[in-house]
């Protein structure tokens, strides 16, 4: 009963839909396999290397290509692939010919489209042809013999054709099954990020959600100390300066003077721990924000922004302290006398840029005392940044910053200058 059932369930005229629609759907991607397959041999020669590239890199897209129809039909369901190895556009060309998440792709579509064919075919052979078979013995009385669909002699041998038209009939679901099994498990195989993949997939998502969460709650806690401890303290200066210009006696007044100028101290100490928390700026954008600290800066500072999306609290906080960092430095020990900060998203990457023209030899100096920019020639700034280093503060802290963002921080700065430094964070 079960074998009769079989084409009764909408799962078989899923599968064979599934099947079908990949002949159609799986042809050009086996052509791109087939190129590939050619121009992996002739790139040996380096002839086809640019073109294996070009089909690599079209391979990465096939994963969302063949999870349309599956996801429609068949309720499959898998990840995008990782995104390619490589900061820049340049390095993604790069390492595109050794790429396993490209290559696998493009084994998938090799195999694809036959597996397709395999199984639509006698799927619709079956739905055709089979019922015709099945019914030949009525045929053979209602269609005249030289109309005969099939060749039989005798009324008794269209029953055998008969039985061959119900073996194939039943038997063909369980050939879409075993067909869309095979591939279910090519899916998994070549389509499906690996175990690492994943792990790093959900790692690199937890570490978003206590970041996102982490400034949360640093906003929080700033809007807490600016409407409730920070209000506190200027009501008790206020009365403390009251209570100095009323009182009579001196010892009293002496007191009130002192303690008004420990709150004064305090609610310095206060407004500079929320700015390090979160600076107000950052709420109008980071475009505005850089506009704020480079008209404060001591040195004259011109700004560029050209981002596509505001990016996250973490990140923008990232950026923000960073050229805060930088201007301190340059202002400091750079003797320069322009600066330019230049921020701009390339390639799903924010990219800041800070160049000044002053004397350079400025490098990240790791706690181990190495140093990983070309070495300067002014021992004043050589020892402020190795002070920095070692404090969490300076450029070693913002290599440290940007590392615990997935970014990068680079610095070019040969003695005589020009200084570069170059951060690189994601965009989300």
């Amino acid at each position: 009963m079960i074998v009769v059932r079989a084409w009764l369930t909408a799962r078989t005229w899923r599968e064979l839909a599934y099947l079908v629609s990949g002949v159609f759907l799986g042809l050009p991607t086996f052509v791109l396999a087939v190129v590939g397959a050619v121009t992996a041999a002739a790139s040996v020669l380096t002839v086809g290397l640019p073109l294996l590239v070009g089909v690599l890199a079209l391979a990465r897209l096939t994963p969302r290509y063949f999870r349309g129809p599956a996801r429609k039909l068949l309720g499959w369901d898998w990840a995008d692939p990782p995104p390619p190895a490589g900061g820049s556009w340049w390095g993604r060309v790069r390492a595109l010919p050794s790429d396993p998440t490209a290559w696998r792709a493009l084994a998938y579509c090799l195999a694809r489209w036959p597996l397709a064919v395999v199984g639509a075919y006698p799927g619709l052979f079956a739905v055709v042809v089979a019922p015709i078979g099945i019914t030949y013995p009525l045929w053979w009385f209602l269609i005249p013999g030289d109309v005969q669909a099939f060749e039989a002699d005798t009324w008794s041998q269209t029953w055998i054709i008969a039985s061959q038209g119900l073996a194939v009939l039943l038997a063909t679901p369980w050939w879409l099954r075993l067909l869309v099994l095979i591939d279910r498990f090519l899916v998994r195989a070549l389509l499906h990020p690996s175990e690492a993949q994943r792990r790093i997939a959900e790692l690199e998502a937890g570490r978003a959600a206590l970041q996102s969460d982490a400034a949360a709650l640093l906003r929080r806690v700033e809007r807490d100390l600016h409407d409730g401890t920070q209000a506190r303290l200027v009501a008790l200066g206020l009365t403390l300066s009251r209570i100095e210009h009323h009182s009579t006696q001196e010892p009293v007044r002496k007191l009130a003077a002192d303690a008004r100028g420990t709150v004064t101290e305090a609610l310095a100490e206060l407004r500079d721990i929320v700015r390090g928390m979160h600076p107000p700026a950052l709420d109008d954008g980071l475009q505005v924000a850089l506009t704020t600290l480079a008209a404060r800066s001591a040195v004259p500072a011109e700004v560029r922004v050209a981002l596509t999306a505001r990016p996250p609290d973490a990140t923008a906080s990232a950026v923000y302290f960073a050229v805060a960092e930088l201007l301190t430095n340059v202002s400091r020990h750079a003797n320069a006398t322009r600066v330019g900060i230049d921020l701009r998203t390339e390639n799903h990457r924010l990219r800041l840029t800070v160049t000044d023209n002053g004397r350079g030899g400025a490098a990240v100096v790791t706690p181990g005392g190495a140093r990983s920019a070309a070495a300067g020639a002014d021992t004043g700034e050589t020892e402020h940044v190795a002070r920095t280093a070692s404090s969490g503060t300076g450029l070693a802290g913002l290599a440290r910053r940007a590392a615990a963002l997935d970014g990068s921080l680079a610095v070019d700065s040969p003695p005589g200058g020009p200084t570069t430094v170059t951060m690189i964070l994601p965009e989300r």
